[in-house]
């Protein structure tokens, strides 16, 4: 179970969860195919990680 960051904060910085799980999903995604390193060494999953770029400003949701 995700704790950090907190899911309220994360769906109040993205007003839909549909689109969170998707961009979430979609940055994990990435992670794996192209940073695997970037992963195993700060020993944290790729969800984990992506909801965290969410929280901290670093991924947002492409408007277009």
């Amino acid at each position: 179970m995700m704790t950090q960051p907190p899911i309220d904060k994360l769906i109040e910085m993205i007003d839909s969860k549909y689109a969170l799980c998707c961009l979430i999903a979609k940055r994990a995604r990435q992670l794996l195919d192209k940073k695997p390193e970037l992963l195993e060494e700060t020993n944290i999953n790729a969800i984990s990680y992506a909801a965290q770029e969410v929280y901290e400003g670093k991924v947002q949701i492409a408007k277009g």
